[in-house]
């Protein structure tokens, strides 16, 4: 197994999307006359595809989760998607890997539309082949289908392919289509959570997985 393309999720793998997802749905709650929880009890809400998100927090009126969406990117598409940070240390492996000659791609269960602005903004552009995200009418959020369509569009094959993701359908996704997968535990799923999930390689921080996937090249 000799990895050459790495893929990377985008929200607790790469940036720290907190303030802005966070403050978004709250946002959207309040313009349903909803409860609106601290930012505290909603970080479960940050990984899984917003629309699953927003049905479990609208439930047992999960019907009100599309304008739920609606007034979530009303916000998020002119502030939130900026309020975000990138995690100490991305930039160097980022750098490192690429002047290394992995292939890099960003896949993420957000839109790309929003996906790619952030990227952009963090001027993380350069670094990756190309930013891969879902649509807005939700096409693409299973992380199984996007990693799919990536591996496709781009004729990468799956046992040269790792990818990196903070939460349980990072894995998931990797292993519905035969790609390794490394689970990070500075997001926002637990050691347990990509443990139980199968992931074959766990990070602590981004230094490992620059150190993982330099080993995995070797193999």
């Amino acid at each position: 197994m000799k990895i050459e393309n790495i893929l990377f999720d985008l929200d607790g793998t790469l940036t720290d999307p907190k303030v802005g997802i966070t403050r978004s749905i709250q946002y959207a709650l309040e313009k349903l006359h909803r409860p609106v929880p601290v930012a505290d009890d909603l970080l479960w809400c940050i990984g899984p595809p917003l629309q699953e998100s927003l049905g479990k927090l609208l439930s047992p009126d999960a019907e009100q989760a599309e304008s739920a969406v609606s007034f979530y990117r009303e916000r998020f598409s002119a502030v939130g998607k900026f309020e975000n940070e990138i995690y100490p240390g991305i930039i160097e492996i980022l750098h490192g890997l690429s002047a290394q000659g992995f292939n890099l791609f960003v896949a993420t269960s957000k839109p790309v539309v929003f996906a790619f602005d952030i990227i952009a903004h963090f001027s993380l552009l350069p670094y990756f082949k190309r930013v891969y995200g879902s649509e807005l009418d939700g096409d693409l959020t299973d992380k199984g289908a996007l990693i799919s369509h990536l591996l496709w569009n781009e004729r990468l094959a799956a046992k040269s392919t790792l990818m990196v993701g903070d939460r349980s359908f990072d894995i998931l996704g990797a292993k519905k289509n035969g790609v390794c997968s490394l689970g990070v535990t500075y997001g926002y799923g637990t050691k347990i959570e990509l443990i139980e999930a199968g992931a074959d390689f766990i990070a602590d921080s981004p230094r490992e997985i620059m150190e993982t996937a330099k080993r995995l090249s070797r193999e």
